[in-house]
């Protein structure tokens, strides 16, 4: 049987960055860190986190995870990745919901288009993992019923209010505000449908081994 838990974004607990460029939060990770609430460092199979940037930077180095960010809010931020020879490519990410996605392994500077930003992050193993991701908008008519599958799912509201409601044994109906996030481990399949006025990015963990 499925696992469902409610995270509430005003609950989650904001930890500064060490160079000062911003703060995260940490939604959820696999496994939990050690101490409860909190940043989970390094060691986790998967994490998700919504990250304030107040300033330009690197990103930190991750090696071996496969990494996806979504702008949020602000006015945006390119995200340059350097090679030998300098910047190679650039993930610009303008409108809310854009997305980017890069290896941990490569190296990332990050320019603020104007102003501070929030994204959110997704970061998962990917020699024991892997990790999809997509956007979910009320009023589409392609997200009628859907079926959670996979070993755990994330629904976080990305902006306004939606309503979910899941069928079968674990008949209910959630509201999340911007910032919550319904967690379901183990889903077998279960239904899902969207209503209201926001936007949802619903992630999917499929463990490998």
């Amino acid at each position: 049987m499925a696992s469902v838990t409610l995270i509430r974004g005003a609950d989650l607990v904001a930890t500064p960055w060490k160079n000062g460029g911003g703060l995260t939060r940490e939604v959820a990770a696999f496994p939990p860190p050690s101490g409860g609430q909190g940043a989970a460092g390094s060691d986790f199979l998967w994490r998700v986190s919504v990250a304030d940037v107040a300033q330009a930077g690197p990103f930190s180095r991750f090696d071996g995870v496969d990494r996806t960010l979504v702008l949020l809010s602000g006015a945006g931020m390119l995200l340059d990745e350097i090679g030998d020879t300098g910047v190679v490519a650039t993930h610009a990410l303008r409108q809310p919901l854009d997305i980017a996605r890069f290896s941990g392994e490569t190296r990332i500077d990050a320019r603020l288009v104007a102003g501070a930003t929030r994204d959110f992050n997704l970061m998962v193993r990917r020699d024991v993992a892997r990790g999809e991701m997509d956007v979910w908008r009320t009023g589409d008519e392609r997200d009628a019923p859907r079926a959670l599958d996979g070993d755990v799912v994330l629904l976080f509201c990305a902006s306004g209010a939606v309503t979910l409601a899941l069928a079968a044994e674990h008949a209910q109906v959630v509201r999340l505000d911007t910032g919550d996030t319904l967690r379901i481990d183990g889903p077998n399949a279960l239904a899902c449908t969207l209503a209201g006025d926001g936007e949802v990015l619903a992630i999917t963990i499929h463990y490998t081994r």
